[in-house]
């Protein structure tokens, strides 16, 4: 099956990507591996992370992609795949998976939006950051380790205290979840 998706060479999406199981805290449990990952995928297909979060169940991430290249499919699939194979087995798959020998780690399928400006990405670089509280697993945005926020922070787009006066955690908006 091929699905329609937007793609734009040089392109900058942000993506939700969820695992399977989504009572899992497998992300968090295992984020060395997803670094590992992630790093791997990004010496043989450059991109530019420009945001990510990493939950115990889903992940947001916005990349930009070089010239010429459109392909964010295969970065996934790679992160998925190279993820999966670093961690034992022991997770519930259902037929069709065993069929096609696949793991039961990741759901099939992820969420893309190809950004579509300045205002646009700013939005959508918030609720990254923002994600961890929305969820009720920080109090504050920079409570939360697995966040780029720390790297905003650090370089002074963001104040330590970004966000803490928020009343909601969906005040930012919601996005592919």
């Amino acid at each position: 099956m091929r699905y329609r998706r937007a793609k734009a060479a040089g392109g900058t999406y942000f993506f939700t990507v969820n695992l399977a199981d989504r009572s899992s805290s497998l992300l968090v449990e295992h984020v060395a591996e997803l670094r590992q990952a992630v790093r791997t995928v990004k010496q043989r297909h450059p991109f530019e992370i420009l945001a990510w979060v990493v939950l115990p169940e889903h992940t947001h991430a916005i990349w930009a992609l070089p010239p010429n290249d459109e392909d964010f499919s295969t970065r996934w699939m790679l992160i998925k795949t190279g993820f999966s194979r670093s961690i034992q087995s022991g997770e519930s798959i259902n037929a069709s998976r065993l069929r096609k020998g696949e793991r039961g780690i990741w759901q099939r399928r992820f969420w893309e939006h190809q950004i579509r400006d300045e205002n646009d990405l700013a939005r959508h670089i918030d609720y990254v950051h923002i994600n961890p509280v929305k969820h009720g697993h920080a109090v504050k945005a920079n409570d939360w380790s697995y966040s780029s926020i720390h790297r905003y922070i650090r370089s002074g787009l963001l104040a330590a205290d970004w966000a803490a006066d928020v009343d909601s955690p969906n005040a930012l908006g919601e996005r592919g979840e």
